[in-house]
């Protein structure tokens, strides 16, 4: 059946109707004519999984990865990067119920500071879309930058000499399975993690990533298909450097970080323009990338974080930028004492605020919230429960992951009067 794509969905699937029905065409764009030969049912979505664009929208750009199509990675490279820009600040609006504008990404290619390679029997590389059990082999990943084709040509000289198992990912088997590379963008610094199941690796394997800043070796002790693992061994540093402004954080292999750290840069300087106050509780503060921001311009700050190793790695941050934020171990539906602060931050899941927590929100009532979602959704239901007692006052997104549908959201809420 053919038709024209009239939009694209939130996901950034574009819309076709053919006969009565929606079918959402991935890597299409508003304007493609397409002949859609076999669909799945995705929940309550129609999903093609067998197309082919008969005549291309005059909106179309050429990918810059010849990949683009296959790897599960991005979805939008045929869309010209202010397109994007307009299909997510229209997403948000439609979602949230009023006008948010999008700050691009000021790098677009290049930009994430993080990729987590499979080591596959079926290739090295990311899952073909629309599989758990295939991989896309790659040589580089151009939203990474150039250091991701080095890595993995010297993988791939590594597993030419020694000729270790590969992952059979259908059986969960293998010793390899994945090469997640991390580099501080402002830093220059790389770091390369080596994930295996147990068994021995060659002392020589650091030897063929001498460039790199550090070098690891975890191991995943379990059945299920992760890109982390216990650290067995590093070489070089143990952590490498990045730096959002005058502010400097150490990465782990464990550790999160927001991944375009070029993003970060504007996403921790909106936050900062929105602290009322002095006293600042950054919830949900991880490694403490808005906190220790905060505390090098004169905030009195605290962080709660329900990862231990997220709240070690937060007070070595602390220490390492000479400020005196405090980080502890806590859960989101345990804090106390909310309206002792001025502004709290919360940057949650997916799944949004518990919602013992929105309702201490409402009963403690702390002057200023700046919210930071990843996930629009949870996002406006959150909204929509704290408009008992407050207002929005500002919000804005960023675009953090270029050639994707996410999009990264900061919205300040201020307690009514």
């Amino acid at each position: 059946m053919r038709g024209v794509v009239e939009r694209l969905d939130n996901e950034g699937l574009g819309v076709v109707r053919l006969g009565k029905r929606d079918v959402h065409v991935p890597f299409t764009a508003p304007g493609d004519e397409v002949e859609v030969r076999r669909w799945r049912k995705k929940k309550r979505t129609l999903v093609a999984t067998d197309f082919e664009v008969i005549k291309p929208s005059s909106m179309r750009i050429e990918p810059r990865c010849p990949h683009f199509g296959t790897c599960g990675g991005c979805l939008l490279q045929h869309i010209p990067y202010d397109e994007q820009g307009r299909f997510k600040s229209d997403k948000l609006s439609q979602i949230l119920g009023f006008d948010v504008n999008v700050i691009p990404s000021p790098v677009i290619y290049g930009h994430r500071n993080r990729i987590d390679v499979v080591i596959s029997t079926n290739g090295i590389g990311f899952r073909r879309r629309g599989t758990w059990w295939d991989a896309v082999d790659i040589e580089g990943c151009p939203v990474f930058g150039d250091s991701s084709r080095k890595v993995l040509h010297s993988l791939r000289d590594f597993i030419e000499d020694f000729k270790p198992s590969l992952y059979e990912i259908r059986r969960n088997e293998g010793f390899l399975r994945y090469i997640v590379i991390r580099e501080g963008k402002f830093t220059g610094e790389l770091m390369v993690n080596l994930v295996t199941s147990e068994g021995e690796l060659p002392a020589e394997f650091p030897e063929y990533f001498d460039y790199a800043t550090s070098v690891y070796w975890s191991v995943n002790r379990t059945k299920s298909d992760v890109s982390h693992g216990d650290v067995e061994k590093f070489w070089g540093s143990e952590f490498i450097r990045e730096r959002l402004d005058d502010t400097t954080y150490l990465i782990h292999p464990n550790s999160f970080f927001q991944t375009n750290s070029y993003g970060a840069v504007h996403l921790v300087r909106e936050v900062a323009k929105l602290i009322d106050g002095e006293r600042v509780l950054d919830l949900y503060s991880g490694v403490g990338t808005f906190g220790i921001y905060l505390a090098k311009r004169g905030f009195s700050v605290e962080g709660i974080e329900i990862n231990p190793f997220a709240v070690e790695m937060a007070n070595k941050n602390a220490q390492l930028n000479g400020v005196e934020a405090t980080f502890k171990v806590g859960e989101d539906k345990d804090v106390e004492n909310l309206s002792k602060y001025d502004t709290v931050i919360v940057d949650p899941p997916r799944a949004g605020l518990h919602p013992r927590l929105v309702r201490k929100f409402l009963k403690e009532g702390p002057q200023s919230i700046v919210y930071v979602s990843c996930n629009p959704k949870t996002l406006k239901d959150n909204l929509n429960a704290l408009s008992e007692r407050y207002t929005v006052e500002s919000a804005v997104g960023l675009d953090m992951f270029p050639h994707t549908p996410h999009v990264e959201t900061v919205v300040k809420l201020k307690l009514k009067v």
